[in-house]
Parts: C-alpha cells; structure tokens; sequence
C-alpha cells in the first residue's frame, strides 16, 4: 500500500514517513500544495494524509481540486486547526477523516488503516486467488499448510498483482507503486522481482502462474506455464 505525505514540515513529514514506514507502508513525501496536487492525482496512491497549511496551494483547494476531478482517493486531513468550523470545512471539502497535531502514532495508523478499509482491499487480512493466499499483515505466501515469506517488493508486487488478477498489470504501474515515482528502478528491478515471485510459487507448488504480456505487464493464471 502507497501513502502519500503532503507537509510542509520537513521535520514532521519524516517523522510521519517513519511511523508509516515501519508498518511496511510505502510513503513517498512532498511539501507544498502545488506538487502534492500533482502527486495526489497521479492515481498511483491507495491514501494521502494532507495538512492544511501548505506552501503554493493550501491542502483544502488541493482537496477540492481532486474531489472535483472525481478524485476518490482516500485522504486524511493532518492539521493544527483544531477548531470545529475547521474540521466541519475539512470534511465538506472531501476529507475522510481529519485528524489535529499533536497526534499519537498509534492514532493516525489507526486513522489510515480506517480510511484504507472504505476502498475495500483492506478490509480482509488475505487475499485469495486459485489455490494461494496473501496474508496482508504477515506478508506470507501461503498454499495449503505449505507457506513463505515475502520480503517487502515481492509482498508488493504480488498484492498488486492479486487486487487486480482479472487485468493486466503495466510494469510502469509497478514501478510506481513499488518503488515509488522518483525512483531510478527500471524495468529490469520488476522483472527481478517477478522472478523471485515466481521460483517462491514453485517452491509452494501452486497452479498460479505468472504470466508476461510482452511490452505490456503482468497478470495470474491458474493452470499452464509462467509465459
């Protein structure tokens, strides 16, 4: 899951990039209005916890430009306005929810998991397709009593791949997402990556294969042969 951290704090933007970073969320942070409207729009973001005082454009005509734009990407106000006529304004705006500094931790991540379960992917803790499972809060792989591991991208990639197993998966949307939009990563990083996909399948011994449509992307298929 990709989060989308718009403040203009820097200090605080890491801080929050830590706490969403150690629970295996991939964050990627700007800190101004006007970037983080383009970054918010690219489609490339399952959640994006926005201040409201930004530099360029503030966080609520952010906001609205996406709701407007028929933007549904879940958004968590982050803000020091505390007063109620901010918050009633946040929410009009198109928020999710909105939450005021200071903040606990454990508050926001709740927050995020929250609005992350209105989009529907996260309201399981696996996803299934043929005869595997993800376990999304182990990142386990998991065929019968027979299961494995995955590293970070691996976890990444497969859940992407499982959320959207009647589609084809461009490589551009995985590297994007995986690896975040100002990253160097090339294709051949996904390629990498769908190689070790693809040898922990066989380990497991499942019928779910991963499939290259050339010049294209990624999609599963039970049956067959990884083509």
């Amino acid at each position: 899951m990709r989060i989308l951290i718009v403040e203009d704090e820097v200090l605080l933007a890491q801080t929050l990039a830590e706490i969403l970073s150690e629970q295996r969320y991939a964050v990627d942070v700007v800190h101004d209005g006007v970037t983080g409207y383009d970054y918010a729009s690219s489609g490339q973001y399952d959640a994006v916890v926005l201040d409201i005082m930004l530099p360029a454009m503030d966080g609520l005509e952010l906001l609205s430009r996406l709701r407007r734009e028929r933007d549904s990407t879940p958004v968590l106000i982050l803000t020091a306005k505390a007063a109620v006529a901010d918050k009633v304004q946040g929410l009009d705006a198109g928020a999710d929810d909105y939450l005021t500094k200071p903040f606990s931790p454990e508050e926001l991540l709740a927050r995020v998991r929250a609005i992350s379960r209105r989009t529907g992917e996260m309201a399981l803790d696996e996803l299934a397709y043929g005869d595997i499972s993800l376990q999304l809060s182990a990142c386990t792989l998991c065929r019968g009593n027979k299961s494995v591991r995955l590293g970070y991208k691996e976890f990444e990639v497969l859940r992407i791949l499982m959320v959207n197993s009647s589609m084809i998966v461009p490589k551009e949307d995985l590297l994007v997402k995986v690896w975040g939009v100002d990253s160097n990563a090339v294709d051949n990083n996904v390629e990498a990556y769908i190689s070790f996909l693809r040898k922990k399948l066989a380990f497991l011994e499942s019928q779910v294969h991963i499939n290259s449509a050339r010049k294209v992307g990624y999609y599963l298929e039970v049956g067959g042969g990884a083509a």
